[in-house]
């Protein structure tokens, strides 16, 4: 019997609009990685399947209890990290015996629990976290510790079904190791959410939702793209082969139909010294034949355009975000940046890609707002621009006014565009009819950052640096490669920081750098302690 079953679901928001239609599935033991592009409904199906959700319609079924981390994981500061990790009554019980406190209540809540202390701190040690954090509170941890503390408190709970949405992301190199290592030997089902392709490709199987309908591949990611980019090869190649068949049985029916006028101008002249009666037989023969031909002729053509037609819905028509970024006119030897911390110093020059790591809290993000505002960042670590033209994307996306339509925030920055030019260029990030008149506080992570990218890429003149932090954070993994694919063709010059190794590893970056304990390091994009 599968863990988790999703009968007929569908879930419609209190506006009307509709998430989720008809979605029906199933999730056995073991790991499995939940993908699709922003918008199809991947964090809603988790919140329905955890009971945070009622459905409109249909039904969840577990077996067992279910655990569920949530993307945005929101904790009370004061709770204390036993109590985080589920620990906290045997913990205490614990210690009050220890303290001299025998009543026999103390002994119920130990059960048989007295190594509780033990196993806690261990489990805290192999999510590498400090085993002492275990008396610690909340508000005391960074986001990246408080994410860890909780994994590792679902998993000493053992829940039947364990349900993580984006468990990495905003973790450094280290978050994102150690969060690889937990789900490894996961016990039970664990259904993940996530465009971090490294932890997808530790999943047993891959589950797409998509176009309203939830598939399930035995396999990792990896797997999973390459049977998917054969079928769609098969697909368009179906597709190709049934548009020659058509046009074929089409060319061959109006050549019948040539041949039965000729036939019939023939008959109709030898008619003409035939017997009235023998004529109208053989007219009549001559139209039998001729409507049995037609029939045939029509029959083929409709069944070549209805394959025609049914390899047409095999080929995905998925729309894709068009990330061409402006050419700068940048020489290769025109300096754009320098990064210094005191002892070295690093210029950068023309179209090149530099990578800042470090682990969370080392600094980049406020070097990167330094730089790009002018100012001094903290510590000896210093950045200084030698051109106007820089557009910059926070990693917040905090730089958009949330009351502004997703056009006035664009349009603010390409005073120059007239309004149909400029609706039509955003309709290449899919910014595109009523959704360009949205308000920006009402769209998802994704869309603000196409609209964020939007606004930087569409500026006049052409920016020669891109500052870019934590780029990939809200992106599926489609919107993702289309933003490699800018990257990586674009004539400027790019600092990004990044946690998602996979991504810097295909950006191939002239130069790493590490900003660690107030200085900089040459690192190569695998090596360092975060990202």
């Amino acid at each position: 019997m599968p863990n988790l079953v999703l009968d007929h679901l569908s879930f419609t928001w209190p506006d009307g609009s509709v998430a989720l239609r008809d979605v029906s599935g199933s999730f056995d033991s073991g790991s499995t990685g939940l993908v699709g592009r922003n918008g199809a409904g991947k964090s809603t199906l988790l919140r329905l399947a955890a009971g945070e959700l009622a459905p409109t319609a249909g039904r969840v079924t577990a077996d067992g209890d279910v655990a569920y981390l949530p993307q945005k994981l929101t904790l009370d500061r004061d709770l204390r990290v036993a109590e985080l990790l589920g620990v906290d009554r045997a913990f205490d019980a614990v210690r009050a015996i220890a303290d001299g406190d025998v009543a026999p209540e103390r002994f119920d809540e130990v059960g048989d629990d007295w190594d509780v202390e033990a196993r806690a701190r261990a489990a805290l040690a192999e999510a590498h976290l400090d085993p002492a954090m275990l008396e610690r509170r909340v508000g005391e941890l960074s986001g990246g510790e408080a994410m860890l503390a909780a994994l590792t408190g679902i998993r000493l709970r053992g829940a039947s079904v364990t349900l993580l949405d984006e468990p990495t992301n905003n973790l450094d190199r280290a978050g994102r190791a150690a969060v690889h290592d937990l789900v490894r030997g996961w016990r039970g089902a664990l259904v993940v959410v996530s465009h971090d392709l490294d932890l997808l490709e530790l999943m047993d199987d891959t589950a797409e939702l998509y176009d309203g309908g939830l598939t399930v591949f035995g396999g990792p990611y990896s797997a999973w793209r390459e049977h998917l980019d054969a079928e769609q090869d098969a697909a368009r190649q179906a597709e190709a082969d049934a548009k020659k068949a058509l046009t074929r049985e089409k060319r061959q029916r109006i050549e019948l139909e040539t041949k039965i006028a000729r036939r019939a101008k023939a008959g109709k002249k030898a008619a003409e010294s035939m017997p009235k009666i023998l004529a109208n037989s053989l007219r009549s023969s001559a139209e039998s034949t001729a409507g049995r031909l037609r029939g045939e002729a029509q029959g083929k053509e409709s069944e070549a355009r209805a394959a025609l037609d049914a390899a047409g819905r095999r080929i995905r028509d998925d729309d894709a975000v068009a990330l061409d970024l402006p050419d700068p006119d940048v020489a290769a030897g025109r300096r754009i940046l320098t990064l210094s911390d005191g002892e070295r110093s690093w210029i950068v020059q023309g179209p090149e890609r530099v990578a800042l790591v470090g682990p969370n809290g080392a600094g980049k993000s406020t070097l990167l707002e330094a730089l790009v505002r002018g100012g001094a960042a903290p510590g000896p670590v210093s950045a200084e621009l030698h051109t106007d033209r820089v557009a910059y994307l926070p990693q917040r996306l905090d730089g958009l006014d949330d009351a502004e339509t997703a056009f006035g925030s664009v349009a603010a920055g390409a005073p120059g565009i007239d309004e149909k030019a400029l609706r039509n260029r955003l309709a290449r990030f899919l910014i595109r009819g009523a959704e360009a008149d949205r308000s920006v506080g009402t769209l998802s992570g994704g869309e603000r950052f196409r609209v964020a990218i939007a606004r930087l890429l569409l500026a006049d003149p052409a920016p020669q640096l891109l500052v870019l932090d934590e780029p990939t954070n809200n992106l599926d993994i489609e919107t993702a490669e289309q933003l490699l694919a800018a990257l990586t063709a674009f004539r400027g010059a790019v600092l990004i920081v990044s946690h998602d190794d996979a991504f810097l590893r295909r950006l191939a970056p002239d130069l790493v750098l590490e900003l660690r304990d107030g200085g900089l390091a040459e690192a190569g994009p695998a090596e360092g302690d975060a990202v």
